[in-house]
């Protein structure tokens, strides 16, 4: 019982800190004008970058970039980017040997390059107690690697989708693959939720929203309600659009669940 409610406890830390980090995108300096070429890590479900001067991977259907002392993810190849907490990063990523870091830090060095970097010696006590086991695993029971999305190759250029809604769209008509990590699929339903900071507002929302001062001193005079009324001018209704928390039952990533997916 007291390990299931531990895993509970650390699998709530989890989401919650991926649900922040998706309500804001980071610019990393990572610049791709082309689909990346890929090669998977030797008995690993992860992918990495041989070509690219940068810690570059792919895991359970998202792009993963250690710099600058931080994890970042995207559903893109070519962002946005997306700031994950240590304690958020998932299991395989944080295994991937140091030997497969083409850009690899300072700290790094006299590790041994087929074994992962010593995350807990450098992340801290606090760290190392919430991911309790991260380096240990069945090399038996790996899960399949997800499908590559190989349709982002017809995107490159002036082509590439700089928002979030043209992303949403072209993923869900190419790739039909679905996350089995946790992380990750909190991160695609904030996505969904979400759109990045930089990104336009909807212009019809904005309309609406516009200049709230005018309507509060048209309320204040009497008269000049009066006169909008027999001028047949109305307030323009408020459409309100609560958000709905939709709850789903999160599952600890375990060795034996299998990456499935259908590239397109």
């Amino acid at each position: 019982m007291l390990k299931i409610r531990y895993l509970a406890i650390v699998l709530g830390v989890l989401l919650s800190s991926v649900a922040s980090a998706a309500q804001m995108s980071i610019s990393i300096g990572i610049n791709q004008s082309a689909y990346p070429h890929l090669t998977r890590v030797p008995g690993y479900p992860v992918y990495y970058a041989p070509q690219m001067r940068a810690n570059y991977f792919f895991y359970d259907g998202l792009y993963w970039v250690f710099q600058n002392d931080a994890w970042y993810t995207s559903e893109w190849y070519n962002g946005p980017w997306w700031f994950v907490e240590p304690e958020a990063v998932p299991l395989f990523i944080l295994r991937i040997p140091v030997r497969y870091y083409r850009h690899p830090p300072a700290y790094f060095r006299g590790w041994r390059y087929g074994e992962p970097p010593r995350w807990g010696d450098h992340w801290g006590r606090d760290w190392q107690r919430h991911r309790r086991g991260w380096d240990k695993w069945d090399h038996r029971a790996v899960p399949a690697p997800a499908p590559l999305p190989r349709y982002q190759r017809h995107y490159s250029g002036d082509r590439y989708p700089r928002h979030a809604e043209q992303q949403n769209e072209l993923r869900k008509k190419h790739y039909r693959y679905q996350p089995h990590n946790p992380v990750a699929q909190q991160y695609y339903q904030e996505r969904k939720r979400t759109p990045a900071r930089h990104e336009r507002p909807n212009v019809r929302d904005s309309k609406r929203q516009s200049n709230p001062g005018a309507v509060q001193r048209g309320q204040k005079s009497g008269q000049g309600q009066k006169r909008q009324e027999r001028q047949g001018v109305r307030e323009p209704k408020r459409h309100s659009q609560p958000g709905r928390a939709v709850q789903r039952e999160q599952k600890p990533e375990r060795g034996h669940e299998r990456g499935r997916g259908r590239n397109e």
